[in-house]
């Protein structure tokens, strides 16, 4: 099969043929439609998350159809279309998975990271982590679901019943999160790069009341925010535009150092909190969710010899919404 392969950090991804993967017990083959491109993948190809396995095919937004299981796997029919996200496996055993909490699961194994992802012609899965895709998705449109719009949702619900709701980043999770929120009726103030007033006016048509650049204090104090930039000077940034009692959450799964603040702006029962991976709760939850919202993804489409460019447009900010690579065209 075809695949980009990264062998080790800091260098570029590279186009290789490897043995298709065999189905282990409980797992499907998929034959792989669409994966999305995340800003996670930088991370890795950039060493910030240090322990990948490697040689690795990134990607952890799959979607596809199967085309054949492994000993015991019946929750999927061949010709299904599924997705796959970022958490691939957990132990079902540690004092996190009982509890609920399969998104701290202190052996959990993700797509993309301990497990070969999307970016190739198949991919192997758990069955118990994939996911039904709503049938008003086309493959690329599903992708940026997988990920970008399941850790923003699992933030949404983090920040709680904020009316007034900061959006610091607004790229592939923000662009989906904002429709969420305004559909739940509350108010969006988005922020981005300084000058980059298309994707300012690309929040305002998502809903977004408000848009301007991450410097700017917005109208409104904030009841709550969402950080989806790996910056971490965004984080006291946000605290500083909050009311009393805000919620300020990381989306990221990296961040720069945040840096010294005063305990004036987190007083007044202000918090700062981040959000980890995902359940299959939140999954099966946010999946249904999206046709019934009728939520839209804006997706620039790359094929998968080009992940390179993709992830670098990704890096430079050259594309708005989500990127995704087209690997068999449905």
């Amino acid at each position: 099969m075809r695949a980009m392969v990264l062998e080790r950090a800091g260098e570029p991804l590279r186009a290789l043929e490897l043995p298709d993967p065999v189905p282990a017990p409980g797992q499907v083959l998929i034959e792989v439609h669409s994966c999305g491109v995340c800003r996670t993948d930088l991370h890795i190809l950039d060493g910030e998350l240090s322990e990948p396995k490697l040689p690795l095919v990134p990607g952890h937004q799959i979607v596809g159809t199967v085309a054949g299981a492994g000993e015991g796997a019946r929750r999927f029919a061949a010709g299904d279309r599924v997705g796959v996200p970022w958490l691939g496996w957990t132990d079902g055993e540690c004092r996190y998975c009982r509890s609920g909490r399969e998104n701290l699961c202190d052996h959990a194994r993700f797509t993309g990271y301990d497990i070969d992802g999307g970016y190739a012609e198949l991919a192997v899965a758990d069955e118990r982590f994939c996911f039904p895709i709503p049938a008003g998705y086309p493959d690329l449109q599903a992708a940026p679901l997988l990920c970008a719009g399941l850790i923003g949702y699992r933030a949404l619900r983090l920040v709680g019943a904020a009316e007034r709701i900061g959006f610091y980043g607004f790229g592939a999770s923000a662009h989906i999160l904002c429709q969420v929120a305004v559909a739940e009726g509350r108010r969006v103030f988005a922020f981005t790069r300084e000058g980059d007033e298309e994707t300012q006016a690309f929040a305002r048509r998502l809903g977004a009341e408000w848009a301007g650049s991450s410097e700017e204090r917005p109208p409104e104090q904030l009841d709550g925010a969402i950080v989806f930039a790996a910056a971490g000077e965004l984080m006291p940034a946000a605290l500083r535009a909050s009311a009393k009692g805000a919620r300020v959450i990381s989306a990221g799964i990296h961040m720069s150092e945040i840096p010294a603040f005063p305990y004036e702006i987190l007083w007044e029962e202000r918090s700062l909190g981040s959000v980890a991976n995902l359940t299959r709760a939140d999954g099966e939850e946010f999946m249904a969710l999206a046709p019934r919202l009728g939520l839209e993804t804006e997706v620039t489409s790359y094929p998968l010899e080009r992940a390179n460019e993709a992830l670098a447009d990704l890096r430079a900010g050259r594309f708005r919404g989500a990127a995704a690579l087209t690997v068999r065209p449905g």
